[in-house]
């Protein structure tokens, strides 16, 4: 057992040894708190801040009475959003605040059996958008309207209203596409069968008092992505290549001892450095696996959204109906492939209680995803679209679609004569 001296010395001798070290353990480790205090702090609450010069616009589109232009037209609209792109220096990261790319937020929404289309978007992009819709939809029609959330009560649910909601994420990993446009064909006749009909027509059966809010925000990612050592790692996986396997320097540290150890107490035996052959890439994958690793290097050549699903349903308490919610969600189904990607309800963020406190744990998770919808938040889970999966989930519907739910123009817009006097 320590005497009371040798306890002393054994204190002081940890005391000095921190002097010795503190001046650098110390810095490096309060190093990273700061960097998360700094930077909350220079974009929500610094008056110069990046974040804080935004102006947000609310722009509505009305698609044309006879469109007959399919997703395609609307994936060049989303490739030439992604002119936004930009490369931020240190300076505007540290003392800006330039914490992300320029956001887009497309918006499908049914109001009491009436779709409408909105796009939220920086006021300095919106001849930009106004420009790249007008190419490709000339009769369409957009105007500002003022944001359709803010006529809704500040805190839902409460007592006349109720909310559900939840955040999607992919089953697979993010680079394997969905179920895309170009294979929504018939097979005799090669028309496209146009996604949004399943999904309008759920909104048109809204009754009143009744709204689902579908949101699409949209960061572009840099060109180049793909080549990053987690997307080779997936395609080395998809060709049933080897892969790998990232160790620690603990796990190197372990590797050699164990290496090491049968050497002393035994004799060495070297193992064959020879790599077995392959065989060759039509050989080692199955019909289906080949068409899924076309898919994949397909759409990692296209441009990329880092995005943030979200639907909510929210009704007044009398006529408030849950089956409008897998109605809905039935509608997204379209959109998925066993064999390739699917999109789900995150459980995390849906609004449901459990066991203890159940109408409270309920009420806080619905108050936080109505909360986190209006303002366009994207903390949590993500997911990677290319502007073909996009197009095929957020597009303007063709005459193929009937319903009366979808607000179209009701006449072509006419260019003044180039002749007419004027005084």
């Amino acid at each position: 057992m320590l005497s009371s001296a040798e306890f002393l010395y054994f204190f002081r001798a940890i005391e000095e040894t921190l002097q010795l070290v503190a001046w650098i353990v110390f810095p490096v480790a309060l190093f990273n708190i700061f960097k998360i205090v700094w930077m909350d702090y220079v974009v929500a609450y610094s008056g110069d801040s990046w974040i804080s010069k935004f102006q947000w616009v609310m722009l509505e589109v009305i698609p044309p009475k006879d469109l007959e232009r399919g997703p395609k037209i609307m994936e060049s609209i989303l490739v030439g959003i992604t002119g936004v792109l930009t490369s931020p220096s240190i300076f505007d990261v540290w003392l800006n605040g330039f914490a992300f790319m320029d956001r887009f937020s497309l918006e499908f929404v049914g109001e009491e059996g009436t779709v409408h289309y909105y796009i939220r978007l920086q006021k300095k992009y919106r001849n930009l958008v106004e420009a790249q819709i007008y190419a490709q939809y000339p009769d369409a029609e957009i105007r500002e309207v003022p944001d359709y959330t803010e006529k809704f009560p500040k805190v839902i649910p409460n007592k006349y209203w109720d909310v559900w909601g939840a955040d999607f994420e992919f089953v697979s990993d993010n680079p394997i596409p969905i179920k895309t446009y170009d294979r929504f064909e018939e097979d005799i006749t090669g028309t496209l069968i146009d996604p949004m009909a399943a999904m309008t027509e759920v909104l048109g059966t809204l009754s009143p008092g009744q709204h689902i809010w579908l949101q699409f925000i949209l960061e572009p990612i840099p060109e180049g992505w793909f080549k990053e050592a987690s997307q080779k790692e997936l395609l080395a996986k998809l060709k049933k290549e080897p892969v790998a396997v990232k160790m620690s320097a603990w796990g190197h540290l372990w590797d050699v001892v164990k290496n090491i150890i049968p050497g002393i107490l035994g004799e060495v035996s070297f193992a064959s450095t020879a790599a077995k052959d392959l065989q060759p890439l039509e050989f080692r994958l199955t019909p289906k696996e080949k068409e899924v690793l076309k898919a994949v290097e397909d759409n990692l050549g296209k441009n990329m959204f880092n995005t943030k699903m979200r639907l909510l349903y929210l009704g007044r308490k009398e006529n408030f109906d849950k089956s409008y919610i897998g109605t809905f969600i039935g509608s997204l189904k379209q959109f998925n492939d066993m064999n390739y990607n699917q999109v789900k309800p995150e459980n995390v963020s849906k609004t449901y209680g459990s066991y203890l406190g159940k109408k409270k744990r309920l009420a806080l998770r619905q108050r936080k995803i109505y909360n986190r919808y209006k303002k366009r938040n994207v903390d949590g889970v993500r997911i990677v679209f290319s502007t073909t999966e996009m197009a095929t989930m957020f597009h303007f519907p063709d005459y193929s679609v009937k319903s009366p739910a979808v607000l179209r123009v009701s006449s072509k817009l006419g260019v003044a004569p180039p002749n007419l006097p004027v005084r």
